[in-house]
């Protein structure tokens, strides 16, 4: 099959590079194109649309958070089984998995639909009645597309099984197109405010979800294609498990935007808020080719795992922490160099926002020196399906450490404990990878 030549032929540095780069290029762009959408936001509705943003982001997390559980962790599973040879039984589980991810987005859009003030005014949203009124427009639209973010992000990790990672990167760049051009017609041309940002998100996430629901009905050639399901709990379960660290981190995010929230209310007000979406928009750009790598080599670590291939294993595990290495040190320099050029796209030069985000930013940059090494032993340990360690990494790296910075830190140094506490957590991070790979380094033979 197409799948296993693509998953278990002979890597070398180049090859595994290339093979990764559509996931790299896929997470970039995506995270390029939802800057773009902030920038519309900040400079054509305003500091506080932005913030509004922000405030909702905990809900947005949380539906990735559960799209990346059911799609890491279904992934490493059915490419395993690939690996093993069992090829139908992936198809069903992989039909079975996409139908339970559509199914939660639709219990996630009534709920949220009908809880959405209370759990407004909980994330902080009634600091300011414009701010109230900015995130309730945006939440209500984003809540309605859950079922298609969730398909998006699930066809996205199946699509690199699929031994199509190209044709995920088209799909999803020109989503994001659509997405940037309608930001530029609803926003710009058609004076809509928040709710036109939300209205070329929406669409923008639709057309990949919907692309993909197509291919893996009608193309067969992949190997990867929806057949008749089988409900299997075990399998759901074990999917949720094995993908909890995404979830986690995901999750863990959604929670430490809040605190960050809360605490820029409390330290700068709106203007402070506005600074940190400002800079969680850089990280997410400089983090993403380490997200992208990581997700990009999965499934060739889990197919031979599956297969037993432990020379392999031990090669695209080496060559991928030169990659990782190589990559932190670029993102550091990036930061340093570019990072003002970022704050500027958001916040013009000058003003308060844009003074507090500087201020921030060479404190915050530490963290990219560490963060991509964290980001590979997590998934590395997903994709041997050992969910349990891969999730104790995710738990103390982004919500443990930080959170233990933000509550410390801050009554200590003021506002700049609050930029320490991401450097903080990463650096601790690092102790806690280096101690489970050192430990767990002769079972599963990759180094």
């Amino acid at each position: 099959m197409e799948m296993s030549k693509q998953l278990g032929k002979k890597f070398n540095l180049l090859t595994l590079l290339a093979y990764a780069a559509p996931t790299m290029a896929l997470m970039l762009f995506m995270s390029i194109y939802t800057m773009v959408d902030g920038m519309f936001i900040a400079r054509y509705v305003g500091a506080t649309a932005l913030s509004a943003v922000n405030i909702f982001f905990p809900i947005y997390g949380l539906i990735i958070a559960i799209a990346l559980m059911l799609g890491t962790g279904a992934n490493a599973i059915i490419a395993k089984k690939i690996g093993e040879n069992n090829e139908e039984e992936a198809k069903e589980n992989f039909t079975f998995i996409v139908i339970c991810g559509a199914v939660l987005g639709l219990v996630i859009t009534v709920f949220g639909l009908l809880l959405m003030e209370p759990i407004l005014l909980m994330l902080g949203a009634g600091a300011t009645e414009e701010l109230f009124d900015f995130t309730y427009t945006y939440a209500k639209i984003i809540l309605c597309t859950s079922p298609f973010m969730i398909l998006q992000m699930l066809f996205q990790n199946f699509f690199v099984t699929a031994g199509k990672p190209n044709l995920g990167l088209t799909i999803t760049v020109v989503g994001g197109v659509a997405n940037i051009v309608l930001d530029y017609v609803f926003i710009v041309l058609l004076q809509m405010g928040i709710a036109g940002a939300g209205i070329a998100t929406a669409i923008g996430i639709f057309i990949p979800a919907a692309y993909g629901f197509v291919y893996f009905i009608y193309n067969k050639e992949s190997g990867l294609y929806f057949v008749k399901p089988k409900v299997d709990g075990k399998v759901l379960l074990n999917s949720c498990i094995n993908g909890s660290s995404e979830m986690v981190s995901n999750l863990a995010s959604s929670i430490v935007t809040f605190a960050f929230n809360l605490l820029m209310i409390k330290h700068l007000g709106v203007d402070g808020v506005a600074a940190i979406t400002i800079m969680l928009y850089v990280m997410f750009i400089l983090s993403s080719i380490s997200m992208g790598y990581s997700a990009g080599v999965a499934p060739i670590i889990s197919y031979n795992y599956g297969s037993k291939n432990s020379s392999q294993l031990k090669r695209v595990f080496n060559y991928s922490l030169l990659i990782i290495v190589i990559g932190s040190v670029t993102m550091y320099g990036v930061s340093m160099m570019f990072g003002a050029y970022f704050i500027q796209f958001m916040a013009p030069e000058g003003s308060a926002v844009y003074h507090i985000a500087i201020e921030g930013l060479n404190i915050f940059s530490i963290s990219f020196l560490f963060m991509g090494f964290n980001i590979f032993s997590s998934m590395v340990f997903t994709a041997f399906s050992n969910g349990k360690i891969s999730a104790a990494i995710s738990f103390l790296r982004t919500l443990v450490f930080v959170l233990a910075s933000l509550w410390i830190l801050p009554a200590i140094l003021g506002v700049t404990g609050i930029w320490l506490a991401i450097p903080l957590a990463e650096i601790l991070s690092v102790i806690v990878c280096i101690f489970f790979l050192t430990h767990y380094r002769n079972v599963y033979h990759y180094a």
